[in-house]
């Protein structure tokens, strides 16, 4: 083995070492138990998912990959890109990667699954990508699609489990097969309480995967982890969920992408703040402005909106982490509804269901919103509970 590759070999379990010691109470996700998986990928020809977050010790995980002598074809990335620096919603390019050669393939561009010509000499794909555990979070959808592709080409698929920090509940309405689309293509609740290990070998025994077809699967899991445990990723899941703060809230606040409602893209606290130009009686306002890798086009660009700063929200009302909260949006619907058509076709697709956006408009209260999804969330709660790996 070269001094340079043992060296880099070493500064990787060094790393990971000290990873272990962090605030993050020993947990450590699969990517960083290299002496596991190193030794399964030497020799074969791979293929990686994975994108900014993909992280073992700071150090991307396809680079550590290639400097340990593992042979890297292609990797393939998943929306905003393999370096996080495209905007939600756009479409990536592939390319070749000038140093190393392998060739980057988007799978947020013009298509989702990878073909059969991608994955043509490959021994195994690798996937390792950060979750936040929502179902409209379009990486799972990627997943599903890359155990498809797999699937239908005979190939091994490996999942590298990380944490979810939004692991400890289960909340939101199952979804209606009728609204499956890239932002939710299961029957499973908005919050389904469970990490991207999890969540793959459900979809695999479930039967989901087009035909019914089933993925050559194995999942690495993450040491030292419950559902319970407090952690957050330290690397940025995507540009608009910078803070542990913005994950939490993200389950809420993503509703609001299919209203008039602007969630902060274009400023320094996005899926922390809400707001519109026409709301009226709030104190607090922000001003939408390009901001180059996070939304260049953000929604009420240069314009005033009031609304609420929800940066210190948990802070307040900790019990409120384990649920979504709906008050948000009813409230701001209660004050525009008549104003503005309100809703976008969108909603519908991020809720899963029509029945939501009806309640809203019909003015049934929260509580009530919340008793509608029980049926749901229990009969999927016997179905996860056949596919967890950790307590």
């Amino acid at each position: 083995m070269p001094n340079r590759m043992k060296l880099y070999l070493i500064l990787i379990v060094l790393l990971s070492a000290v990873y272990t010691q962090t605030s993050f109470t020993q947990v450590k996700p699969a990517a960083y138990q290299t002496e596991k998986y190193f030794r399964i990928l030497h020799g074969k020809k791979i293929g990686v998912v994975a994108n900014a977050s993909s992280v073992v010790g700071g150090v991307n995980l396809v680079d550590t990959l290639i400097h340990s002598g593992i042979d890297v074809k292609v990797v393939f990335s998943p929306e905003h890109g393999f370096r996080l620096k495209d905007e939600a919603g756009q479409s990536s390019a592939d390319y070749t990667d000038p140093i190393n050669g392998y060739r980057v393939i988007s799978l947020y561009g013009l298509k989702k699954k990878p073909a059969a010509l991608d994955l043509d000499g490959l021994d195994m794909v690798v996937f390792d990508i950060q979750d936040v555990g929502a179902r409209f979070y379009t990486y799972i959808s990627t997943l599903s699609l890359v155990m498809e592709a797999c699937a239908e080409s005979n190939i091994a698929l490996l999942v590298l489990d990380r944490p979810n920090p939004n692991a400890f509940y289960i909340d939101g309405p199952v979804l209606d097969l009728k609204y499956k689309s890239f932002v939710g293509m299961h029957p499973v609740p908005v919050v389904y309480g469970m990490t991207i290990g999890e969540y793959a070998k459900m979809v695999n025994g479930e039967g989901w995967l087009k035909a019914g077809a089933s993925c050559s699967l194995s999942v690495l899991p993450v040491e030292n982890y419950t559902h319970g445990t407090a952690w957050f990723p330290d690397a940025k899941p995507s540009p608009n969920l910078p803070t542990a703060n913005s994950i939490l809230l993200y389950p809420s606040l993503c509703f609001f992408e299919g209203t008039v409602i602007s969630v902060g893209r274009g400023t320094v606290t996005p899926f922390e703040v809400y707001g519109h130009p026409g709301l009226q009686g709030y104190s607090y306002s922000f001003m939408p402005e390009a901001s180059k890798g996070m939304d260049s086009r953000p929604m009420y660009k240069d314009k005033i909106c009031y609304g609420e700063n929800l940066q210190k929200y948990y802070t307040q009302h900790a019990p409120d982490k384990g649920r979504i909260n709906l008050s948000w949006l009813i409230k701001t619907f209660q004050a525009l509804g008549s104003k503005t058509d309100f809703f976008n076709p969108y909603f519908d697709q991020l809720a899963g269901t029509s029945r939501l956006q009806e309640q809203i408009v019909k003015g049934t209260k929260e509580e009530d919103i919340r008793n509608s999804w029980k049926p749901g969330i229990e009969a999927f709660k016997k179905i996860r509970a056949r596919y967890l790996l950790y307590p």
